[in-house]
C-alpha cells in the first residue's frame, strides 16, 4: 500500500515538474476535435486535466475498495472471535464434564478400595482368630501328650522292673492343666511342659 502511494506521488510530481517546465506549449492553443465540433483549446492542458481527473477516480476508487476490505476484515474478525469464544466455552463445557467424571470416577475407586480394605480386614481378623484356635488345640493337644509321655517315664523310673506296660487311657487319667496365657494379636503362642 505504501509502495503504491509512493510511486503515485511520484508520478503526479514528474508530470506537474514535466508540465512546468514545458507550461507555453502546454497552454498554446491548436485545434481539437470533439467529434461533433472543432474548437481551439490548449490539447496538453486538456490531457493533464484528463489525466488529473483519471488519478483522482483512481484514488477515490481505491479508497473504497480499501474501505469496503477493511469492513470484511473487521466483520470476518469480529466472526473469527465469536467463534473462537465459543469453541473456548464448548472446550471449558468439555473440561468441567471431564472434571465431573474424574471426580465421580475417583469417588467410585475410593469406596471401592475402602470396601476392600474392610473386607481384608474382616478376612484378616477371621483367619487369625482360626489360627489362634488351631494353635490353641495344637497346644492343648501337646500339652496332653507331654503329659502323658512324663507320666510313662516316671512310671518306668519308679518301677524298673515291671517293664513295659500300657499306660491307662486317657479317660481314666486327667493332668492338670496349667493357666495358659492370652495370646495378643500376631503373637505366637509358647509352648510350655506340665
Amino acid at each position: 500500500m505504501r509502495a503504491r502511494t509512493f510511486f503515485l506521488v511520484l508520478a503526479t510530481v514528474l508530470v506537474v515538474v514535466f508540465a512546468l517546465l514545458n507550461w507555453t506549449e502546454f497552454t498554446r492553443p491548436v485545434d481539437v476535435s470533439l467529434g461533433f465540433q472543432v474548437v481551439s483549446a490548449p490539447l496538453p492542458l486538456i490531457l493533464l486535466g484528463l489525466l488529473a481527473l483519471g488519478l483522482v477516480a483512481g484514488l477515490l476508487s481505491g479508497a473504497a475498495t480499501e474501505a469496503r476490505h477493511r469492513r470484511l476484515d473487521h466483520e470476518h474478525a469480529k466472526a473469527m472471535q465469536a467463534q473462537r469464544d465459543l469453541a473456548e466455552r464448548a472446550e471449558a463445557s468439555r473440561f468441567v464434564d471431564l472434571r465431573q467424571a474424574l471426580d465421580t470416577h475417583l469417588r467410585e475407586t475410593r469406596q471401592r478400595e475402602a470396601s476392600a480394605a474392610s473386607e481384608l480386614d474382616q478376612a484378616l481378623a477371621k483367619t487369625q482368630r482360626e489360627v489362634r484356635n488351631q494353635m490353641e488345640l495344637l497346644h492343648r493337644s501337646l500339652n496332653t501328650r507331654l503329659g502323658e509321655m512324663e507320666a510313662r517315664l516316671e512310671q518306668r523310673l519308679a518301677h524298673p522292673d515291671r517293664g513295659l506296660e500300657r499306660p491307662p487311657p486317657l479317660a481314666q487319667r486327667q493332668p492338670e492343666r496349667q493357666q495358659e496365657p492370652e495370646l495378643r494379636a500376631g503373637e505366637a503362642p509358647v509352648l510350655r511342659r506340665t
